[in-house]
């Protein structure tokens, strides 16, 4: 996770790195690049007092190599090495590939959880609940490797390359398609409606990752603005936020959303606090909420899973001190730490295209409630249908979330649905991929 507007405001107090002088030519993957990344993290990594003595840096044959030996394994599964060019893109919805996502059933059939509806894959038609029954002519079954998790070799994420999909659809007719990826803008928000539950009118709202529009200053997400003006014109009493495939993305736009979600009352007070190192106190700071617009909900039910992530968790744990939530689904995946790029402090990194997302801070909400790396609980544990499209009232994670909306109850058959993936999209990728899940 990451915030903009506190990264611009880095930016500007002018520190400098202590790296020693320039490559003469750049060389991403050079001693002196793997000396700035031990600096760095000396300087600014959340758990820097538990590095280890500094490995040869030729003894690694990657930086990625090189990281992954002196992060603090014991709670580090979240700092990465990427560009700063694909960083950017990611946390404005810039990206390249086919431009959907995946998920299993209870009886481990594969299905679209999602498609971007400017990616070739949303261009082409398809959408969530078409069930996947070959990827270039070969069974799903033909894909799973001795670990129980897949590998589709769907190829890197760059324009021009093809792969071909077969798919069954709701209907029962079957279709092959072939898809090339390219590069594309995606969006955050995959669904919103409204439904009339008995005298509540409960809003839905499926939203993907936290991107910020380009180019709007502060920085905000001008889909997250026009959701809640369009969810305040409809008069909704109850909110159901479907997080369950967000991976995270910016602060800054997870504050923007609590911002809306919050209550009147509670409309100035504490939202969040985060902690740095012990070199960096004088940038630990304390975020109040700034209501905006006229929505006050009764209740707030989240359908969640092992793929909401980050600044997903961010919301539930800064909103559950004010707010009436419930979560549906399954845990969540557990990180209450957060991350900012650090290559513009450091002129090694900068010039050879390396940046370095390290875990930096820590976040806890007005209650104190800091240390979640196990995730929060599902309060009521029901598995995900992904044959049904998003609005579906047999989705079985909405029918909860409606469900207990209107009752207060779950009933037992739903419960009953519940089941634990062995392998879900969130472990196809790390690191900058992790955050933001597609193919």
């Amino acid at each position: 996770m990451k915030s903009k507007l506190w990264l611009f405001s880095l930016m500007c107090i002018g520190l400098f790195s202590c790296n020693p002088g320039d490559d003469p030519t750049p060389n991403p993957q050079g001693e002196l690049v793997r000396d700035a990344i031990y600096g760095a993290m000396e300087e600014w990594y959340y758990w820097n007092q538990d590095l280890p003595v500094k490995p040869t840096v030729t003894d690694f044959d990657s930086n990625e190599e090189f990281l992954e030996a002196i992060k603090f394994k014991p709670l580090d599964r979240f700092s990465y090495l990427t560009t700063q060019e694909a960083f950017n893109n990611a946390f404005v919805g810039r990206n390249a590939g086919h431009g959907f996502g995946f998920g299993f059933d209870g009886e481990e059939r594969l299905y679209l959880t999602f498609v971007f509806q400017e990616a070739p894959a949303g261009k082409d038609g398809w959408e969530r609940g078409w069930e996947i029954i070959e990827i270039n002519g070969q069974a799903i079954s033909n894909y799973k490797t001795s670990f129980g998790a897949y590998d589709f070799k769907l190829g890197p994420a760059d324009p021009g390359i093809t792969n071909t999909f077969t798919f069954k659809l709701p209907d029962g007719t079957t279709t092959t398609r072939s898809n090339t990826k390219a590069e594309y803008q995606s969006n955050s928000v995959l669904y919103k409606n409204v439904i009339d539950l008995g005298e509540k009118k409960v809003g839905y709202w499926v939203y993907n990752s936290f991107k910020a529009t380009e180019g709007l200053n502060p920085t905000r997400s001008q889909e997250v603005q026009d959701s809640f003006e369009y969810f305040e014109s409809q008069n909704i009493s109850d909110l159901i936020i479907d997080l369950r495939y967000n991976g995270g993305g910016s602060v800054a736009v997870a504050e923007q959303i609590n911002n809306y979600l919050i209550n009147t009352s509670n409309g100035s007070k504490l939202m969040y606090t985060n902690k740095l190192n012990y070199l960096k106190p004088n940038y630990e700071k304390s975020v109040n909420f700034r209501k905006t617009g006229g929505i006050n909900l009764n209740q707030i039910v989240f359908i969640t899973s092992r793929g909401t992530a980050s600044a997903s968790e961010l919301i539930i744990n800064s909103l559950d001190p004010y707010l009436d939530i419930t979560l549906v689904g399954d845990n969540t995946y557990g990180k209450p730490v957060g991350s900012f790029p650090l290559s513009s402090y450091f002129p090694i990194l900068k010039e050879n295209e390396v940046e370095l997302v390290p875990i930096t801070f820590a976040t806890a909400n007005a209650q104190g409630k800091a240390e979640y790396f196990d995730g929060f609980p599902a309060e009521f544990l029901v598995g995900d249908s992904p044959q049904f499209n998003w609005g579906n009232e047999n989705d079985l994670r909405l029918a909860t979330a409606l469900q207990y909306l209107q009752n207060g109850t779950v009933s037992g058959r739903l419960m009953n649905s519940y089941y634990k993936p062995k392998w879900e999209m969130i472990d196809a990728f790390t690191g900058l991929k992790q955050e933001f899940p597609a193919y």
